[in-house]
């Protein structure tokens, strides 16, 4: 194992504070004990949130341009939180670099890119590079407790699947233009939020096979441009001229899976929803259901109980459950769990793997590129599906 290794950040918005945040906390759960970790850089261009969140978290500088990052032979480990059109470039330059790199969802706005990355990462394996990307929720002890239930039998055959991600950071129409709302057809809310669920879908119900009936919609469909710089889903003061969105605010779309067939649904316009991630399983002999509004609980329904007391109970998730003992510093039932933990075992499960740590004695490895490569193929086949009408699309996987 290293005695110590060096990390930096790349992109200072709301979800590059999330993996500096968890970069700070990941040594302080769970065993064995990590190596030494050091907060080298977070850098982003727009120099005064770079100063601010370097501060901020404890890192020793700030960068303006990931190329000082690539440059320096004191970081070993780097996440990549910037636009998803510029996680190519950057990847690949880190790769070349000699880094390891965590890259956040979706690898990239489109299929050729993520491909490429995913040879570039590939090729640096045979160097004994690390290249993963952060499908967060995997970790997520609510989650891995209804897989739990339905590996062990106790929901029975599975019969189908409801899954939505409704959020509302779009649901203003002054919120000014972004990389967020220009793009491809799938690469708004599908992509954003749309590229967690479809994972955490074929996580429950195995792999998707083909998708149908899916259609997008673009509510506001035109921002006006910021006067300053926007961070991450921040209003802030914007202009009289306005700008086309080119994404979707809205998507839907039915799936075939391995175990059952689903209906997902995901939005940035759904006013009220701050983070609302629900997952359901309906199964033969019962029903379970987990949701990112109480994300320390299951609700759980089986067959067997009594007729009188038919119906959903709520189990408060503690040490009985994957993943909970010694992931916190309180980690007893009822104390909670929040997203920002799940970036912290996502940060934990990273370093656990570039440290040598073996995999039974680590949290669930991260995902790699070609996960990565595959979930976008997904989402590329919804997009199909809405451009078709609604037609069914089968879901193929390149080989890499």
């Amino acid at each position: 194992m290293s005695s110590s290794l060096g990390v930096a950040v790349i992109g200072a918005g709301m979800a590059g504070k999330a993996h500096a945040a968890a970069y700070r906390a990941a040594t302080t759960l769970y065993h064995p004990v990590l190596p030494e970790i050091h907060l080298v850089s977070i850098a982003d261009a727009y120099e005064p949130l770079a100063r601010e969140t370097a501060a901020r978290y404890g890192f020793s500088r700030f960068d303006t341009d990931w190329r000082a990052v690539a440059a320096d032979p004191t970081i070993d480990i780097v996440s990549v939180v910037v636009a998803n059109s510029l996680h190519r470039e950057i990847v690949e330059g880190l790769l070349a670099a000699g880094k390891h790199v965590l890259c956040e969802k979706p690898l990239s706005d489109s299929l050729e890119d993520a491909r490429a990355m995913a040879t570039a990462a590939g090729a640096a394996a045979e160097r004994g590079l690390i290249a993963r990307v952060g499908f967060s929720y995997l970790r997520a002890p609510g989650i891995e407790f209804i897989r739990t239930l339905v590996d062990d039998g106790r929901l029975g055959e599975l019969l189908h699947f409801s899954g939505r991600y409704w959020t509302d950071y779009g649901c203003r129409p002054d919120a000014p233009i972004s990389w967020r709302y220009q793009g491809p057809a799938g690469s708004g809310a599908l992509g954003d939020v749309g590229s967690h669920l479809s994972y955490l879908a074929e996580y429950l119900c195995g792999p998707v096979a083909e998708v149908s009936g899916g259609r997008f919609h673009t509510s506001i469909t035109e921002r006006p441009k910021p006067l300053g710089q926007v961070v991450g889903h921040t209003r802030g003061n914007v202009s009289e001229e306005r700008a086309p969105v080119t994404n979707d605010d809205y998507a839907t779309f039915n799936a075939s899976f391995a175990r059952c067939v689903g209906t997902l649904e995901v939005s940035r316009v759904a006013a009220g929803h701050p983070n609302s991630l629900t997952l359901e399983v309906f199964g033969s002999r019962g029903a379970a259901r987990w949701s990112q509004t109480n994300p320390a609980q299951v609700q759980v329904m089986l067959h067997d109980e009594q007729d009188d007391l038919a119906g959903y109970r709520t189990v408060a998730l503690g040490p009985a459950h994957p993943h909970y003992a010694g992931g916190w510093a309180m980690d007893a039932p009822g104390v909670g769990i929040g997203q920002n933990d799940l970036f912290v075992h996502q940060a934990r499960a990273f370093i656990e793997e570039v440290a040598g740590i073996p995999t039974a004695e680590s949290l669930p490895r991260c995902r790699s590129f070609a996960d990565g490569v595959h979930n976008i193929e997904f989402l590329a086949a919804v997009a199909q599906s809405a451009a078709q009408g609604g037609a069914t699309v089968p879901v193929t996987h390149q080989e890499l």
